[in-house]
């Protein structure tokens, strides 16, 4: 077995020491067999560095150079200790400890704190969420939920950088951070929250590192009976460690090198919560005997999606780009990544949706499909889009946009509005529904201007930023537009996004895809602004936007796809650039490119109506003629409260056949057509697949599967018969 096929453990346990090198490259073979002194790995996506150190460790023990227990495998989720263990056991080596940096200090700190403090331990909290608002109380400080998270997250960073409260104001202002509240108060509510942790006589799991490294320090009798124990370390994603576990891990080995290091400088996209690539790029200088083995075969991605990362990094600056792999595919050839410029976000959304729909057609399993973007507030119009095209998604490391917080009480604000309104001072001499909807939102806190910086004050802000665009939207379809409308539209949108989240497409933020990989990936949102994100402006900053990129295009192994929108509503002004990242390596990005809404090897011609549809521009009502925005009027093809010539017999039918498929298929009756698409059938009641194709919600797949089904029921013919199996 090759290394370019294999990516699953071995079937059976190797017979010997030199069994378990079977199957390695030359480069994996050398960090195998490199078992003394230091060891610095540097390893490229997808070129097996899990796989070439799970069976360095496996070699050691076999081969009796190693004993199992003597050695400890750190690295940084449960899924990968688990991974590493379960390989481990494969090999032969089930007696080594894998485990995250938390994980093994925890263990450590239950069986020594009796003999180095005295008593039980202190309760460890899982959440320290509800501490830092007591803190925050204490303090007089009055937080939401969002600015809580943030204050949160900025005591862990904190604490991961060993900085104390009364330094963490000069700590902001030295690394440039943007804090989600005055350096001041945030301090105040840290020194208040460590004071409240000592009365309750509880730890947080940043304690956990910083007591074990406090006994480690000051116990020497406990560090050497720890170094006893643990004489052989390892690493994973080096990249990625913080100064507080680098520190443990210098107690850990103590004036010892046998340490094996493993890391890509340019997958480090953690920097907001400590993590920090100087510990890898400088691992030479501080060991100047360590062995150093590159890993640049790379067996996940085709050459072109290879050649799309090298050139991504050939053009970075910085530290990190100064020790860039260059990747050298092991793959056969595949489709050139695949560009598309879009009008506006959702109809990117509906290409990227109708992209995904071909690609099952062909064969690719909608679980080997992700679409990718920057933050989490941009998966509502892909959940729309997915929905409406009947493909099955998840979520990955976020809630539906319609479960999330912040809009379930947005909506129900806006319901309120809606119902008592014309008594609700608030809405007095507020004319427009955008206002309308603006002065609801204010009551939540959201404000025009977004605030600075990332982190879950942000979200929160980009998702009731997308109320007030949808606002927009249905006030430009439809100038007399109330609360009620954007209500049901709201209500609507939410229904439709119900979708099955078994073996279906992945969305993800480029963040949560870390790690992962799938046949093929969309990269979208690929604009100035969005990719880098507007708050990124330092160099060093801008930089860790550009290998968030690099990320992505690494996650996909044949099909890659990337696109951007020149605005973000229909009709809205095309003022948006692609982002700079992609300037040189896209095709024509030289000069200009010429747009090519469906450009590369993965989009499939459009069926004639659809493809006519999109070249005549923006969507009209066909009664009066209004530029349409909101998807069910989309769908509809006229206003909602235009007049409508639907055929009620044809509708029922339509009802009727589309319950008998979903039955038949175990899906929801939506993702075979949705109600809209079926009225606009009944209204315009299709005679040639031409005409079926050119109402929205018909693409080529469901025109192939269902489009003769339904030409005969408009005929006048039975038409619910059993259709061909895609």
């Amino acid at each position: 077995m090759t290394p370019a096929t294999h990516s699953t453990l071995f079937p059976q346990v190797p017979d010997s020491a030199d069994a378990v090198l079977d199957g390695l490259d030359p480069e994996q073979r050398e960090v195998a067999t490199a078992l003394h002194g230091p060891v610095c790995v540097l390893a490229g996506a997808g070129t097996g560095k899990t796989r070439a150190i799970t069976h360095r460790i496996a070699y050691g023990v076999r081969a009796g150079i190693l004993q199992p227990s003597s050695v400890l495998a750190v690295t940084f989720t449960n899924r990968a200790a688990g991974e590493m263990r379960g390989r481990l056991r494969q090999l032969g080596a089930g007696g080594v400890q894998a485990r995250t940096f938390h994980s093994a200090a925890l263990r450590q700190l239950q069986y020594f704190w009796p003999k180095a403090v005295g008593g039980d331990l202190p309760r460890l909290i899982d959440r320290k969420a509800q501490l830092v608002a007591d803190a925050a109380t204490r303090c007089r400080v009055r937080l939401d939920r969002s600015e809580l998270r943030d204050v949160t997250a900025e005591i862990e960073w904190a604490k991961v950088t060993q900085t104390v409260p009364a330094d963490y104001p000069a700590a902001v202002a030295k690394t440039q951070r943007t804090a989600p509240r005055a350096p001041a108060e945030t301090s105040q509510i840290y020194a208040m929250y460590e004071q409240l942790k000592r009365e309750r006589d509880v730890l947080d799991f940043e304690d956990v590192l910083l007591l074990t490294v406090g006994i480690l320090q000051d116990r020497h009798d406990i560090a050497d009976q720890v170094r006893r124990q643990y004489q052989h370390f390892v690493v994973d994603e080096y990249q990625d460690v913080s100064p507080l576990q680098q520190r443990l891990l210098d107690l850990w080995l103590g004036d010892r090198d046998s340490l094996c290091v493993v890391g890509d400088a340019s997958q480090t996209i953690y920097s907001f919560t400590g993590a920090t690539p100087d510990y890898l790029l400088d691992f030479r200088t501080r060991h100047p005997r360590a062995t150093v083995v590159r890993l640049v075969r790379d067996y996940r991605s085709t050459p072109q999606v290879v050649h799309l990362a090298n050139g991504l990094l050939a053009q970075a600056s910085g530290r990190a780009a100064d020790h860039r792999l260059e990747l050298v595919s092991q793959r056969e050839t595949g489709p050139e990544p695949a560009y598309a410029e879009y009008g506006d976000e959702p109809t990117e959304a509906e290409g990227t949706a109708r992209r995904i729909r071909d690609l099952i057609a062909s064969g690719v399993p909608a679980g080997e499909i992700a679409v990718l973007y920057r933050i989490n507030a941009q998966s509502a119009v892909y959940e729309q889009a997915l929905a409406d095209a009947g493909v099955p998604y998840q979520l990955r490391g976020a809630e539906r946009f319609f479960e999330r917080q912040e809009v379930r009480e947005a909506g129900a604000a806006l319901r309120s509005a809606a119902r008592f309104g014309a008594n609700d001072p608030l809405l007095d001499d507020v004319v427009d529904l955008p206002s309308q909807v603006r002065a609801v939102l204010s009551t939540k806190g959201w404000t025009t201007e977004p605030p600075a910086g990332s982190g879950a004050v942000r979200d929160r802000w980009e998702s009731l930023a997308a109320l007030v665009r949808l606002a927009e939207d249905l006030t430009r379809a439809r100038r007399d537009a109330t609360l009620a409308d954007l209500v049901t539209e709201l209500d609507e949108r939410a229904a439709a996004q119900h979708a099955p989240t078994v073996q279906g497409v992945t969305l993800a933020s480029l963040h949560a895809a870390k790690g992962l990989e799938w046949d093929a990936v969309f990269l979208v949102g690929l604009a100035e602004g969005t990719l880098p994100i507007t708050y990124a402006r330092t160099d060093e900053q801008i930089e860790e936007e550009r290998r968030l990129l690099y990320v992505g295009v690494t996650r996909a192994r044949r099909h890659l796809s990337l696109s951007w929108a020149l605005s973000r509503s229909p009709g809205g002004r095309a003022h948006r650039e692609p982002s700079r990242f992609l300037k040189g390596l896209r095709p024509g990005s030289g000069g200009q490119t010429a747009r090519v809404p469906h450009a590369g090897g993965v989009d499939r011609a459009p069926a004639a109506g659809a493809r006519a549809r999109r070249a005549r521009g923006p969507v009209r009502c066909r009664v009066c003629g209004t530029t349409l925005t909101a998807a069910g009027e989309m769908k509809l093809m006229r206003c909602e409260d235009c007049p409508s010539e639907m055929d009620e017999g044809l509708y029922e039918r339509l009802l009727a056949w589309r319950a008998h498929q979903a039955r038949r298929t175990g899906q929801p009756d939506y993702c075979v057509f949705t109600e809209k698409t079926l009225i606009a059938i009944a209204e315009t009641v299709p005679s040639t697949d031409g005409e079926l194709a050119a109402i929205p919600g018909v693409g080529v797949r469901k025109l192939n599967r269902f489009g003769a089904d339904v030409l005969a029921i408009c005929a006048g013919q039975e038409g619910v018969g059993d259709d061909a199996e895609d």
